[in-house]
């Protein structure tokens, strides 16, 4: 039986149409809980400072302590190269954009914190400074803050355990209405919902997340929050299932990103305090679950911090930022592009990890790249699911800053449009 042109076929005419129809409902729920990347950029770090801490010049600051530290202890390329092993060709490109970055924008998502750094306060007190953080975040993106401002801004709130369940809510509420009342929700906005243990809890979330907007006529779906991850029971719950995955499908298209809690999450699984870092296996088995469930929902993920600051003498802080480095870097291979960082002094070595991670593989990624558009053969045969990593790859280098459109368009041949569209943007 021939159908649709001159080459022979055995299936019927309808079974084809049957068949799609079957499947229709499938083709549904895989558009709707597997959209892709989102297409923003993301920052390569949040930065959490107390509420009762934090200023409209908190950004310029931590990049001033951060400037300063490295004047003190790695004052050019070379010094920085000896301390983090790191190629000296490559590092004189990464030295100049980090002191670059530090002073244009050395923040790029700073989390506003109501919980564990700020801890319990009487309602009055916590009740002024969530006023006041919504004034710093709207005079932030209204261009009225001093100095560089993060691109991304937010709070953390406390959390849905009964304990603090109507403060926070209530100090979540008073943000929300501030903003709104400063001139609405910026672009930037970033919420915070900590220590997530029941699928239910985010249920909660979007629940309010909807009265609120109704209460305030804004679009359904305009507030996201991001969903931390700190206890074992988010994980794994007591019914054997993972309990992250239910937790995305809870937020119903609202959840940005989740967030590894390296300390609290180590603590939950009984890990004792000299053994709690981003790389302990029980962390590992968090963050691949996390991973795995988030994948192609448009969820990102965030790995956490190290609690070894560089401070004290020369030693100590070479110390410190060879630790953290070798984490960040452990972690960007490993996909997770984001984490968090606890101190000024972790800002040169954040960016030092990550500049160098993209600009290292830029001559490689745009070959194959160029390859690929071409369909000319090379060393490695790429498929439309590399294009897209080795696309999304050079663009966040892109967004972060270690990479300029130039050299990008030079190792591909592509613009930033096409990027995109090869990234499935």
């Amino acid at each position: 039986m021939s159908q649709g042109g001159t080459a022979g076929t055995s299936l019927g005419a309808g079974v084809v149409g049957e068949v799609a129809e079957a499947l229709a409902p499938v083709d549904a729920e895989l558009a709707r809980r597997y959209p892709g990347d989102p297409g923003t950029r993301q920052p390569v770090h949040t930065v959490y400072v107390p509420a009762d801490a934090v200023s409209s010049g908190t950004a310029g600051e931590w990049g001033e302590a951060a400037l300063a530290l490295l004047d003190a202890h790695a004052p050019d390329a070379g010094a920085l190269a000896r301390v983090l092993d790191m190629d000296e060709s490559l590092a004189g490109p990464v030295y100049d954009r980090i002191r670059d970055k530090l002073r244009r924008e050395p923040v790029e998502d700073l989390r506003i914190d109501f919980e564990d750094g700020y801890g319990v306060r009487s309602d009055e007190e916590e009740d002024a400074a969530a006023v006041r953080a919504a004034k710093l975040v709207a005079d932030a993106f209204a261009g009225g803050a001093e100095g560089p401002v993060p691109s991304y801004a937010g709070i953390r709130m406390k959390c849905m355990e009964a304990a603090v369940r109507d403060r926070g809510i209530r100090t979540l509420d008073l943000f929300l209405t501030g903003l709104m009342e400063a001139g609405g929700l910026p672009d930037g906005l970033v919420l915070t919902l900590p220590k997530v243990t029941y699928a239910e809890q985010v249920t909660a979330m979007v629940r309010l997340c909807e009265e609120f907007e109704k209460a305030r006529g804004l679009q359904h779906g305009r507030i996201g929050f991001e969903i931390q991850i700190e206890t074992t029971q988010s994980i794994l719950g007591a019914d054997g299932r993972a309990t992250v995955a239910r937790m995305i499908d809870a937020a119903q298209g609202r959840a940005t990103s989740l967030h590894y809690g390296t300390f609290d999450y180590s603590a939950s699984c009984g890990v004792s305090a000299a053994y709690q870092a981003m790389d302990h296996p029980a962390a590992d088995h968090a963050k691949a679950v996390m991973q795995v469930a988030a994948a192609g929902t448009g969820v990102r993920l965030s790995d956490g911090s190290t609690n070894v600051l560089p401070v004290g003498d020369r030693a100590q802080v070479h110390d410190a930022w060879r630790l953290h480095h070798q984490l960040v870097r452990r972690s960007l291979a490993r996909a997770y592009y984001q984490g968090w960082d606890m101190h000024p002094g972790h800002l040169p070595t954040r960016y030092a990890a990550v500049y160098a991670f993209y600009r290292e593989g830029l001559r490689r990624a745009g070959e194959r790249l160029a390859a690929y558009v071409a369909q000319t053969a090379g060393e490695v045969a790429d498929e439309p699911a590399s294009a897209r990593a080795l696309s999304g790859y050079l663009l966040r280098g892109l967004d972060c800053g270690a990479l300029d459109t130039a050299e990008v368009k030079e190792a591909s041949g592509l613009d930033r449009a096409e990027l995109d569209r090869l990234a499935g943007r």
